[in-house]
């Protein structure tokens, strides 16, 4: 199996470095990385120089947004499988690729997920939340459930099927995408039970209350131009799910 790690960025001098060395130092053989950066002016593209060991390909110019840099590199995408990783997370370790290979050559599924956890975005030892997915059910969903993108891996065929990010959804782009794979087309899934990723807090996803309101009616509008019906208890439990982030388990 080949997987394509795709990472969006722009003007990310603070943190690229780390996101980079933590991809460069993946134990899997299959990898290929491709960065897509949006035409930075500070020093990212020098620390993708410096520190971008594993880059396969780096494709640098003005876009559209984060969600078109990453259609960008998955039509570059050369893998079996592709996964996202944005310009301030991180690996949990370097063995997560190879986890999430021999994952999925036994669940034999189109996609996977795992859980994640939010460090601290100047110290990334502390951790404030935990995000534990929790097993699949496609219809998880119509109760505000989503698996965390950033640990979200889908086999390129499957984007070639049913399509890339849809532009139209600024902020939740990653849900509309993820409810028309997992829930329109049933896309097959299972869940690796482990953290693979490190989140940086008040990230390029750290939207905040402000504009919770816009993030609950894109949410609404991806049920709608998918053509699914319209449950108001959906829109009523997805914040409050993150509630539980903040109860830590006794070893993470």
């Amino acid at each position: 199996m080949k997987i394509s790690v795709i990472t969006a960025c722009y003007n990310s001098g603070e943190t690229l470095a780390a996101t980079l060395d933590s991809v460069s130092s993946q134990t899997f053989a299959g990898l290929e990385h491709i960065v897509v950066d949006g035409g930075s002016t500070d020093n990212t593209l020098d620390i993708i120089r410096a520190h971008g060991k594993r880059v396969t390909k780096l494709l640098s110019g003005p876009d559209a947004g984060i969600y078109d840099a990453l259609n960008k590199g998955i039509q570059a995408a050369s893998g079996d499988l592709v996964g996202i990783m944005h310009s301030d997370d991180l690996y949990s370790d370097p063995s997560v690729l190879e986890k999430v290979a021999q994952f999925m050559a036994t669940a034999g599924t189109d996609s996977c997920y795992g859980d994640l956890v939010y460090v601290e975005r100047q110290d990334i030892s502390k951790i404030s939340r935990y995000w534990r997915s929790g097993s699949f059910n496609a219809e998880r969903f119509r109760y505000g459930w989503m698996p965390p993108h950033p640990v979200f891996f889908l086999k390129r065929e499957v984007y070639s099927k049913y399509g890339l990010y849809d532009l139209s959804f600024p902020l939740a782009s990653d849900y509309e995408l993820m409810l028309r794979m997992l829930y329109r087309h049933r896309v097959s899934c299972a869940y690796l039970p482990e953290v693979l990723v490190k989140m940086r807090c008040g990230g390029a996803s750290g939207y905040g209350l402000a504009n919770t309101p816009r993030m609950l009616f894109e949410n609404y509008r991806a049920w709608r131009s998918n053509g699914l019906p319209v449950n108001p208890l959906t829109f009523a439990l997805k914040p409050l799910r993150k509630l539980s982030q903040f109860v830590m388990p006794p070893a993470v």
